[in-house]
C-alpha cells in the first residue's frame, strides 16, 4: 500500500466520523426536543443517545486512532536520521 492510498483511507475515516458526528448531533437535538414537549421523558433520547454513540466512538478510534499517530512519529525519525 502505497502512501497515497493510506493518506486517502485516514481520510475518508476522518470524513466519516465528521458526518457521523453532525448527524448525532442533530439527529439527538430533535428527538431531545421531541422527547420535552411530546413524551416528558427521556428514554428514547438515552436510548438511541447510548448506543449510536457507541458507532460515533468507533467511528472516532479509527479516525483519530494512537495507530495513525505512531505512524506519524516513526516518518518524523526517519526523516531526522536522514539528514
Amino acid at each position: 500500500m502505497n502512501l497515497r492510498e493510506k493518506a486517502e483511507k485516514r481520510v475518508d475515516a476522518k470524513i466519516r466520523f465528521q458526518e457521523n458526528l453532525y448527524k448525532y448531533l442533530i439527529v439527538n437535538t430533535i428527538i431531545a426536543i421531541i422527547c420535552t414537549i411530546f413524551l416528558h421523558s427521556y428514554w428514547l433520547l438515552a436510548f438511541v443517545m447510548l448506543f449510536w454513540g457507541i458507532g460515533v466512538m468507533n467511528d472516532f478510534f479509527k479516525a483519530y486512532s494512537l495507530n495513525n499517530y505512531r505512524e506519524e512519529m516513526i516518518v518524523k525519525e526517519i526523516s531526522k536520521m536522514g539528514d
